[in-house]
């Protein structure tokens, strides 16, 4: 590991990767009911050409001597060429086409994402850390950036209470807060299948009962849970192209090395529910699993079938069914979709950012402009479900603890 800064009592040093972290650390101090959190996850990530061009973790220590005690571990994704028009939605990507074809740097910007690229943003502690620990901790990132000229630094997609903990440390480096698309999660009660869906309120119960009938119904089809998936990798990869072609937000995207890392991790970690027309793979969800959680992680449809044949939650069925017998309590979904999963029974779970730009006059220009154009942004996503969900932005003010 190399160091990057260093303050009065505290330094935070730089791993690159995962397995180059101390021993144990990573299993202590990750969420053990997040499986996007899990060890094999993460070395898929470094094992994949899904986004960033590389990964690291910053290690904060106690600055002792020897070694000094591991505090804390923030993990990174460096981006040093981001395609801004593949993070925003499809009409401004449309837009965007004329300038990204004669112009195509102008679009690119070097950023460094804080937190986990596939899920909810941490800090991963098992303690409280005392204010002088966290300014060290954002002094790290800071320096991480400058070293590897990554000109905004964005703190991604944490739950309120964590981002307001880290709120004085943030505001004196100069973060301000914005808004993110919120999480999407399931919590599961007692009982089976049929007991989760006699929780539904009445029209979403029909709702499932009418897709339920409408994938038996559909000639051939036929949902199976496979542990060993590995030849339908390149299915699976032109499915999954299928539904990136339509999503609005790009920020990562998988690869056949990704898939292939996570099918070769321990077989109790992930499940892949296909649904196959004849023997024609036409939808998937990869399901990851750890402790009490279940995330279903990534979605492939055929499109050319997916709405007579009620694909969509016929995946996401067999996925809950799956989460029920693994005794679960919760499964969590993407940051897409809104109106389905809100049909399946889901909450949403409010997530926000921090952000801030090395160059003063750029941090002062993305203050003002990013948090009214991203809770429009949200908006948008939610649609009918925005009204009570999306928060106004204040870059003066972080979230609060409690709400």
């Amino acid at each position: 590991m190399t160091g990057v800064t260093a303050a009065p009592g505290y330094r935070v040093e730089v791993a690159r990767g995962v397995d180059a972290l101390p021993p144990g650390l990573w299993e202590r101090l990750a969420p053990p009911d997040d499986p996007v959190w899990s060890r094999p996850v993460l070395r898929a990530m470094e094992a994949g050409a899904i986004g960033p061009d590389g990964y690291a973790h910053l290690v904060l220590r106690q600055d002792a001597p020897g070694e000094g005690e591991a505090l804390a571990v923030l993990p990174v994704a460096l981006f040093p060429g981001l395609r801004l028009d593949e993070v925003v939605g499809a009409e401004d990507r449309r837009r965007l086409a004329p300038v990204r074809r004669a112009l195509p740097g102008l679009l690119r910007a070097p950023m460094l994402f804080c937190g986990h690229l596939l899920g909810q943003g941490h800090l991963l502690t098992d303690r409280r850390l005392p204010p002088a620990a966290l300014d060290a901790l954002v002094a790290g990132a800071l320096a991480l950036a400058r070293r590897e000229r990554l000109g905004t630094v964005v703190f991604k997609d944490f739950a309120p209470a964590e981002l307001a903990g880290l709120r004085p440390a943030l505001e004196a480096a100069g973060f301000f807060p914005v808004p993110a698309l919120p999480d999407t999660e399931l919590r599961l009660g007692p009982g089976g299948f049929e007991d989760y869906l006699a929780r539904l309120p009445a029209k979403a119960r029909r709702n499932a009962r009418s897709k339920l009938r409408r994938a038996a119904a559909w000639p051939g089809l036929r949902t199976e849970v496979l542990t060993d998936f590995a030849h339908l990798l390149p299915q699976m990869l032109g499915l999954y192209r299928q539904v990136m072609a339509r999503a609005d937000q790009r920020l990562d995207v998988l690869d056949g090395a990704f898939l292939a890392a996570v099918h070769g991790a321990a077989p109790a970690g992930r499940r892949l529910v296909a649904c196959f027309e004849g023997d024609r793979l036409v939808a998937f969800l990869l399901c990851l699993f750890a402790g009490t959680g279940a995330t279903g992680a990534r979605i492939g449809l055929d499109y050319r079938i997916a709405h007579q044949a009620g694909l969509y939650h016929a995946v996401h069925h067999a996925a809950i069914r799956l989460a029920l017998d693994a005794g679960c309590t919760h499964i969590r979904f993407a940051q897409t979709a809104y109106q389905p999963k809100l049909e399946l029974g889901c909450e949403l779970v409010e997530l926000w950012s921090a952000m801030t730009h090395l160059r003063p006059l750029r941090r002062t220009l993305l203050r003002r402009a990013l948090p009214p154009a991203l809770t429009a942004a949200r908006a948008r996503a939610l649609g009918p479900h925005a009204a009570g969900h999306t928060p106004v932005p204040d870059p003066e003010r972080f979230p609060r603890a409690a709400r």
